[in-house]
């Protein structure tokens, strides 16, 4: 069986397994018509025989006319998009459905005139059939809407699915990208101090090497967490600023005053923040650099004294402030605020939560 062949056998199998309900339907429509042009029919038995024809005649109208619909409706599902190309599927399908529908109807009132012997076949009235005919086109016109609506309802709701997983799968590659920057970034960044240091003091050397192993164990631990806990971070950041306190000694200072560590942070965010401020600002022991990280309601702070090098001697990866904006914006609808004076740079981090 050929591809174009298959979603129309698949159709007619959905068809006729809800065969039951579509019958069941289709004798409830024709009940309310019978309803409505003869109330007064249904209260005698004798009133009923006389409809009963009526009925049969009501009956085969709407099956038609809901069948045709349905037919209608699945075979231009699979070849018209309603979100790409919505005036050429309504109007495909006005003209189809309308024309299968006339068709339909003047057979069927054709074989009713015929059976009820009003007409016999050495004189149709053909004018008068079709005027007839043309009454159920209301009731293919009230299907035509139903089905209408419901595949355009259908196919939106694909639409927008496949629209949110798409944006699901974007969202997350762009942050495992930015994740992935993370580890070969502090690696370097730590690597290239070591070579400066090793050259200074071997026990120092020593004591940076053994603190990086602890430190780059949890980076290890935390690179594929989208968040992490604010004590295991702070804890990181408070090791970190340990770790370049070997390295500058007396020309970096630094005090965390952070009582309430409820929250969550992207994992490794501080770190950044932290190698920012030490990579771009002087630190001496006659100029130290001051660092502090504070947490004012649902925000952390991390505040530096703003003393910018002249020249840069360390080489830019182009990873830090940048990394940390894409990664809130990714993964909540907050933002990071950066705030330079004279004398102070500042960086506000939102502390999140998990359903954030």
């Amino acid at each position: 069986m050929s591809n174009s062949e298959e979603p129309i056998y698949k159709m007619r199998i959905s068809i006729w397994n809800t065969f039951p309900k579509f019958l069941l339907i289709s004798l409830g429509i024709a009940l309310v018509v019978m309803l409505f042009f003869c109330p007064s029919c249904f209260l005698s038995w004798e009133g009923i025989k006389m409809i009963f024809p009526d009925f049969l005649y009501s009956l085969a109208i709407t099956m038609a006319m809901s069948f045709g619909g349905n037919v209608v409706e699945n075979y231009f599902n699979n070849r018209i998009s309603w979100i790409e190309h919505p005036m050429k599927r309504l109007i495909v399908t006005l003209v189809s459905y309308l024309t299968y529908a006339f068709l339909v109807s003047f057979i069927i009132v054709l074989f009713y005139a015929w059976v009820s012997g009003l007409i016999s076949f050495d004189n149709i009235p053909w004018v008068n059939i079709a005027s007839n005919a043309t009454l159920p086109m209301y009731i293919a016109l009230g299907f035509m809407a139903l089905f209408t609506t419901r595949s355009w309802l259908l196919e939106w709701r694909k639409s927008a699915l496949e629209a949110e997983i798409l944006r699901n799968e974007k969202l997350s590659s762009q942050y495992q990208s930015l994740r992935d920057q993370l580890n070969p970034h502090f690696l370097f960044n730590s690597l290239n101090a070591l070579s400066g240091l090793v050259y200074e003091d071997a026990d120092r050397s020593a004591a940076f090497i053994q603190k990086l192993s602890k430190i780059y164990r949890y980076v290890l631990e935390v690179q594929e967490e989208e968040l992490v806990d604010l004590t295991m971070e702070i804890s990181f950041a408070r090791n970190y600023l340990e770790l370049q306190k070997i390295r500058f000694e007396e020309s970096l200072q630094f005090n965390i005053e952070i009582d309430d560590q409820d929250g969550f942070l992207p994992p490794l965010s501080l770190q950044l923040v932290l190698e920012n401020a030490i990579k771009h600002n002087i630190l001496s022991e006659a100029d130290p650099l001051f660092i502090h990280m504070y947490r004012k309601d649902n925000d952390l702070w991390v505040s530096n004294t703003f003393q910018p090098k002249l020249s840069q001697t360390e080489p830019s990866t182009g990873v830090g402030l940048s990394n940390i904006k894409m990664r809130y914006q990714l993964i909540s609808k907050m933002d990071i605020e950066v705030i330079q004076t004279e004398d102070e740079f500042i960086v506000r981090l939102p502390i999140l939560e998990l359903s954030t």
